[in-house]
């Protein structure tokens, strides 16, 4: 390929996606849809561009646009709303998570005669919402700070629930403990050690702020840390994605809190909302945080894009033809596990409209874990599961469909209080 016509490729890509992007709001059609299928057109339709010269990428590309993605969610955490809707997030995920991949593994079952343990792995791959694509959509859509809050949380742990899942039930299939007592302690330190970590790492941070600031391309040593706190987890067994989920909470966060706790309160502040950075240069003191939230989200977005763009170039369709019946019934189980989850909730929902409920049934988009999940286990697993990438690709692409169903009927809801999600993804 020439090397002009690819840059040329890639600027109108990244164009097309700011559009896409934009027209949400208006068209209430997922941007990601309109990713996939620029990847099509130019990759399986019109052969523009190989791609199995990126094949080995996606995986990469997938993986560091999901860590931005979640650090930018914690940077636009409030402590408040977290402590607040915190378990009804964490009923709505674990809850979903596990009734999914459950109803998911069954139909891989009696369709694929799978053993269990190689079911539940399909199963987790296909349990979690995505919240790479359900966070831009929430900026679009006006919902009640509550809901979003609760639906945010449950995307947020879902991705960690799924690479949870996935690794536990990869180590189990090479030969690792499978007992309960096992199984419980490993998920439960992961968890801890992820808490502990970003904890530590975004309160060491949040002191340096102020005097990195200062220095040109902090940005990017900021874009470093996450890398290292990611990988540092990572090394100690720890949920690499929580750990920089709660770097970027604990980042925005800290700092008030420290304020809090020395008893230097200002009138009329809110200690779990406020920013108090230190100001330096006249600069106001939420500079920093905005900053970050730019650059990060900008960075996501990039990431974001060619990871869909990728996904595209790569559908086989002969091989969607082959498994376009799985995806479908896969899809019909992860409704109906979706449903029971809402409707067993109502409990932890109370003040939430018939109408909300409704919403909370069509917002299950998969999207990138799902993705990235799937190419980790036909990596680790080998031909047995030549055909999750596609799997994957016709339950991306069912679930946003879907989805435009919630974003069409939230127009009927009344009009809310924005809630401070970014808006640069």
């Amino acid at each position: 390929m020439d090397l002009t016509f690819f840059f040329a490729l890639l600027g109108g890509l990244l164009v097309l996606a700011f559009v896409a992007n934009r027209l949400v709001r208006f068209t209430r059609v997922p941007d990601v849809i309109i990713l996939m299928a620029a990847g099509v057109v130019i990759g399986p339709a019109l052969h523009w561009v190989n791609p199995d010269i990126f094949r080995g990428a996606s995986r990469g590309f997938g993986s560091l646009a999901l860590i931005l993605i979640l650090f930018e969610g914690g940077l636009d955490l409030k402590l408040r709303e977290i402590v607040k809707h915190f378990g009804a997030g964490l009923f709505l995920s674990l809850f979903s998570f596990l009734l999914t991949m459950a109803a998911v593994a069954e139909v891989s079952r009696l369709m694929l005669h799978f053993s269990w343990l190689n079911a539940l792995l399909v199963g987790a791959v296909l349990g979690c919402i995505s919240s790479s694509i359900l966070l831009p959509v929430l900026q679009q859509v006006d919902l009640r700070r509550e809901v979003k809050v609760t639906l945010l949380v449950e995307s947020s742990l879902g991705d960690a629930f799924a690479v949870l899942a996935v690794t536990t039930l990869l180590d189990i299939a090479s030969g690792g403990n499978a007992a309960p007592k096992a199984v419980a302690w490993t998920l439960g330190s992961s968890l801890i050690l992820a808490v502990a970590s970003g904890i530590l790492a975004g309160m060491l941070w949040s002191y340096l702020l102020p005097i990195l600031s200062e220095e040109r391309f902090w940005h990017v040593l900021t874009f470093a840390a996450v890398l290292l706190v990611y990988s540092g987890v990572h090394s100690i067994k720890g949920n690499d994605l929580i750990s920089v989920l709660v770097f970027g909470l604990t980042l925005t966060n800290f700092p008030a809190v420290r304020k809090r706790l020395r008893f230097d309160e200002t009138a009329g502040s809110d200690w779990f909302t406020e920013m108090p950075v230190q100001e330096h240069n006249g600069r106001p003191p939420d500079h920093q945080h905005d900053q970050m939230l730019t650059f990060h989200g900008e960075l996501a977005f990039l990431l974001r894009t060619f990871f869909f763009v990728l996904l595209g170039m790569l559908v086989d369709f002969d091989d969607l033809r082959k498994v376009i019946v799985l995806a479908s019934l896969c899809f019909a189980a992860i409704l109906a596990a979706r449903a029971v989850v809402v409707q067993t909730g109502r409990l932890a929902w109370r003040s939430f409209t018939s109408l909300e409920r409704e919403l909370m049934l069509w917002f299950v988009p998969r999207g990138l874990i799902t993705a990235v999940l799937g190419i980790e286990v036909l990596t680790a697993r080998g031909k047995n599961f030549d055909f999750l990438p596609s799997l994957a690709f016709g339950v991306v692409l069912l679930s946003n469909l879907i989805l435009l169903i919630g974003t069409v009927r939230a127009r009927n809801l009344p009009p809310s209080d924005p809630l401070t999600l970014s808006t640069r993804t």
